[in-house]
């Protein structure tokens, strides 16, 4: 007799239809969905249930019945294991349709129907996703864990998926290639040198992390160590045979993380060996990032998405714009060119004296940066300018805005909104109160892959009333 009822560890056969926002493949059984890591829509599997909830379950994927047309081979070999990607199975195109549906889905769910350009109360069309002409390879920056193994050599890697455990590489398909020479090379002078690793569940040893850097245009690469301690024996004389030994690293740094938190840098950064920062070029101007500097993954996508923002901006020069989490500039100093002044907002203290340094390398008299945080700072640009900001511009972490910060924008009522976001779901609450809320209208929704071959999706969004 069949049944309706599932229980953990039974074996099902399903079809994968969609991803989620996490990653996962989607499937269904008897109305309910089903949630299976490694698998690609239009996979028929064979999957075990590890977890079951009254109307969803995660599986395991024990068999593939019939591969997908979307399915590929990775381009790592340990992509099966490492956390670091969870889409390196699925095709560029099928990823790409994946994250054009996760921004779809939570405009929809949890936006709601906002007001359109038309003043209606119709859904807003969201954009084609911006893809990248490059799905492997691109990512400036890394930042690896470091163990030791069971026969004590010195491990770099992402987590297991779900775990603390290392997957050791000695490449990343995903990370600039240049990038791949210093991550070998480093963890074998870190076996020489003897230099503790840190234990997170003792709390004892040293090395937290390495973390490697780039400037996708100059080619200057940045070494950082990070330790629980804030000397490591002979740094110095090593630091230097780094720097003699990779063409292109411009400066060896160790950054002191006490903490024993997740937080993967300390608050102190020492410059040991040539200079604590890379110069890179950006949507043609230079930048200097230091090695704790928030920069985009993805430095080609990040200027395609600032180039859709001027473009729809349409800017005349007259404009007063703030910049709210402008970090070391990167948005603020290009669209400053373009505007009669531009203030930067940033809780970062050591961000905002780079943006200024940023501003003074480039000439950029017009702009003006303040340390704190946006909610304290927004509602007092007012008094800065004797005129209202007509363009205010937001870029919050993942968890999106905080509603102090909604509240004074509600409150300055500026004409137009910008609003990058790497989040899809804290977007749609945000621009859903500040259209309910605000009157704004929604004028267009711009998807951008910062981050291919995992499930995050970078947007912008444009509201105006």
């Amino acid at each position: 007799m069949m049944t309706d009822r599932w229980r953990q560890g039974q074996t099902l056969e399903i079809e994968i239809t969609d991803l989620n926002s996490t990653g996962e493949g989607v499937g269904r059984w008897r109305g309910r969905v089903v949630f299976v890591p490694d698998t690609t829509p239009g996979d028929r599997i064979l999957t075990r249930l590890t977890q079951v909830k009254p109307t969803y379950a995660v599986g395991k994927c024990l068999q593939i019945v019939e591969a997908s047309p979307n399915r590929v081979r990775p381009a790592c070999i340990v992509a099966d294991k490492c956390g670091g990607c969870q889409w390196q199975v699925v095709s560029y195109a099928a990823q790409l349709e994946a994250k054009q549906r996760q921004v779809e889905a939570a405009l929809r769910r949890i936006g709601g129907d906002m007001q359109s350009a038309a003043g209606d109360a119709s859904p807003v069309t969201v954009a084609p996703i911006l893809g990248a002409q490059a799905s492997l390879a691109y990512r400036n920056k890394a930042t690896y864990p470091l163990r030791r193994s069971p026969q004590g050599k010195v491990q770099a890697g992402y987590y297991r998926k779900g775990t603390h455990q290392i997957v050791n590489l000695n490449q990343c398909p995903v990370q600039d290639a240049r990038l791949n020479p210093l991550l070998v090379g480093v963890k074998h002078d870190i076996q020489q040198q003897g230099w503790r690793i840190y234990d997170e569940k003792t709390q004892q040893g040293r090395l937290r992390h390495l973390s490697l850097r780039v400037g996708r245009r100059t080619g200057q690469m940045l070494l950082t160590l990070v330790s629980a301690y804030p000397q490591l024996k002979n740094l110095a004389a090593q630091a230097q045979l780094w720097l003699h030994q990779y063409p292109g690293l411009v400066g060896v740094a160790l950054n002191h993380n006490p903490h024993h938190t997740n937080t993967l840098f300390g608050p102190e950064t020492l410059c040991i060996a040539g200079q604590d920062y890379l110069e890179e070029r950006f949507a043609g101007l230079q930048f200097r990032i230091q090695p704790a500097t928030f920069f985009q993954i993805y430095t080609e996508q990040a200027e395609r998405l600032l180039a859709v923002i001027v473009e729809e901006l349409a800017l005349n020069g007259d404009e007063y714009l703030v910049d709210a989490y402008c970090g070391i500039g990167a948005i603020t100093l290009p669209l400053a060119q373009r505007v009669r002044h531009c203030i930067g907002l940033e809780v970062h203290s050591e961000s905002i004296k780079q943006a200024a340094l940023n501003a003074k390398l480039n000439g950029l008299t017009n702009v003006t940066f303040l340390a704190g945080s946006v909610e304290s700072l927004l509602p007092s640009v007012i008094q800065m300018t004797p005129d209202k900001p007509d363009i205010i511009l937001l870029d919050p972490p993942r968890k999106g805005c905080a509603p102090a910060v909604i509240d004074s924008l509600l409150a300055l009522n500026p004409p137009r909104i910008v609003y990058v976001s790497c989040n899809p779901a804290t977007l749609a609450r945000d621009l859903k109160r500040l259209c309910s809320e605000g009157g704004y209208q929604l004028t267009r929704l711009q998807p951008a892959d910062f981050f291919p071959q995992t499930s995050h999706v970078e947007c912008v969004a444009f509201l105006v009333r």
